[in-house]
């Protein structure tokens, strides 16, 4: 007979404790990040500067390509592509190509500058400096890189909360370290967090969801699935701890889990958890 790990009232309670957001305002941009994508290709984009204003804009890329044809290389940026993306568009004879292709000569990239508008903002001097229009670029860039944020940032206040109890972890750990979860089949596991103990095994996944969507459907029946076979294995203990507001989305597969895995913790029930630890340190 099954054997619900929490009830109804938890469950609803849990519900009721889950965040808005675990956002700060530093989680908006990495301008570190942004600061040093700018900075690797700046003496190019400083060279590339020679073409705002040209009136003769073939003649002048002819020029620049004559003086270092290198620079060139980096054009993509311009339009907000980043070379390893490997971006196609249809060229004026009606074929396909690679855009940074066009890089490999001089026609290409006359055929790319103006292809793209380019040749009209540079001859009107619509931007003013390459260098500062490249770090708007990678700003709005680095807003793709959000959802990745998202996820490190929820570990990160994890580990914050493991330092400040005094509870020694290790980060993404791959179970072939342990040949008793060779239960888990063939299929190598990461696990965000690994807390030992004298007693214990903790294999911890992380995560934080502020929006719905089909995934969490999915980490909740996978959790539901890998919780009970860790479990099973004298030791080892699998430990979930999730949040965000997110969740209310898919609140029916979150109490399937809830009911599922013993030790399912939000950001307000950790300490719980903690102190379980610590008390088996």
């Amino acid at each position: 007979m099954f054997m619900s790990a929490h009830t109804k009232e938890q469950f609803d309670m849990f519900i009721s404790q889950l965040k808005e957001t675990n956002t700060t305002l530093g989680f908006y941009c990495d301008f570190e990040k942004i600061n040093n994508n700018v900075e690797s290709i700046s003496i190019k984009l400083n060279q590339l500067n020679y073409l705002i204003g040209q009136v003769d804009m073939d003649a002048a890329i002819r020029r620049l390509w004559d003086e270092n044809r290198n620079v060139f290389s980096i054009l993509e940026i311009l339009i907000a592509v980043r070379t390893s993306d490997k971006k196609k568009a249809i060229m004026a004879d009606g074929n396909v190509k690679l855009i940074n292709s066009l890089f490999d000569s001089v026609d290409g990239v006359i055929e790319y500058v103006h292809g793209t508008g380019l040749d009209e903002v540079f001859r009107n001097k619509q931007i003013k400096n390459l260098v500062d229009y490249v770090f708007g670029v990678e700003t709005g860039l680095d807003t793709n890189a959000r959802k990745n944020r998202s996820g490190h940032l929820m570990e990160g206040q994890v580990a914050s909360m493991l330092d400040n109890a005094g509870v020694t972890y290790r980060q993404e750990v791959y179970s072939t370290e342990y040949p008793e979860l060779s239960v888990l089949g063939e299929d190598k596991k990461r696990f965000d967090f690994v807390i030992e103990t004298r007693l214990r095994k903790y294999l911890m996944e992380v995560n934080f969801y502020s929006g719905g969507g089909s995934k969490l459907n999915e980490v909740a029946r996978a959790y539901s699935e890998l919780s009970p076979k860790i479990n099973a294995v004298d030791g080892f203990e699998f430990v979930w701890i999730t949040d965000g507001i997110g969740w209310k989305s898919a609140k029916n597969k979150l109490e399937e889990a809830f009911y599922a895995i013993p030790n399912i913790y939000n950001l307000t029930t950790i300490d719980e958890f903690i102190k379980q630890v610590k008390e088996k340190l």
